[in-house]
């Protein structure tokens, strides 16, 4: 199931419709207006619409975007930063695939290293990953999703997969030299915050020690702008101060044509 909270700006919204366009074992629900009992909601929600899985697209500050991947109902649960985001509208790549096509994913090796790292790989694959022979899914496969771990960020691409369909380019069967990848959107980054043992909650199992919240961010960028400022009361101050101190001596030719 994919959901957003109430007050996500446009941008956000049309990453999450781009996200429903091209996973399409996924159910689209309304927006959840409660904030206390955020958990307690999605879960029932993801009961009354037979789903084992969420991602919920959460909006702070009308700048802010969180996305959270979780399993229904025991857990776990993952709470994302997104950055970064494009959108296949603002992008306008070339790429393009059928409507209904189940995905292949594919992950950098950066994901065997650590176990909070293999735990947010088997999530991704079971959220991302369609159902053999789901209902609205199409029986071949022409793109690919590719979730890369860069600076211990998640980086999302959409690839189609073009393959010559001419009899004399005809690929031999398992030959990938005259296969093509061409993006097409969309693309965002994810900044893993915290594991959650329960669904949308519950004990911490990890915690990002790197992450800082745009909140902190944004204070110290005010900092600067307010320390640039001082700097240039200061600057004036003594300016004032050095010509107090060095008077300028009296010009002689002042009042020569006063008259």
């Amino acid at each position: 199931m994919v959901t957003c909270s109430r007050r996500i700006n446009y941008r956000y919204r049309h990453l999450m419709l781009n996200l429903v366009s091209v996973l399409p074992h996924c159910k689209k629900d309304n927006k959840v207006e409660s904030r206390s009992s955020e958990g307690a909601t999605l879960n029932e929600l993801i009961e009354l619409r037979g789903c084992s899985s969420c991602l919920f697209f959460e909006c702070r500050k009308h700048q802010d975007l969180h996305m959270w991947m979780a399993k229904s109902r025991n857990g776990p649960s993952v709470k994302f930063l997104v950055n970064a985001v494009h959108t296949m509208e603002k992008l306008k790549l070339t790429g393009n695939h059928l409507k209904g096509s189940p995905p292949l994913l594919t992950f950098s090796s950066n994901f065997e290293k650590n176990a909070h790292w293999k735990l947010m790989k088997e999530m991704i694959i079971q959220i991302f990953g369609t159902p053999k022979d789901h209902r609205k899914s199409k029986p071949y496969h022409d793109h690919a999703f590719v979730f890369s771990i860069v600076d211990d960020h998640i980086w999302f691409r959409n690839y189609q997969i073009c393959v010559p369909h001419n009899e004399s380019d005809k690929m031999v069967r398992g030959g990938l030299d005259k296969m093509t990848l061409i993006e097409f959107g969309p693309r965002f980054r994810l900044n893993p915050i915290k594991i959650f043992a329960g669904s949308f909650g519950g004990p911490t199992l990890y915690e990002n020690p790197f992450y800082v919240s745009p909140k902190q961010i944004r204070a110290l960028e005010k900092k600067q702008k307010a320390g640039k400022y001082a700097k240039k009361v200061k600057a004036k101050t003594r300016r004032k101060m050095h010509e107090l101190s060095n008077p300028l001596e009296p010009d002689e030719f002042a009042d020569m044509w006063r008259d």
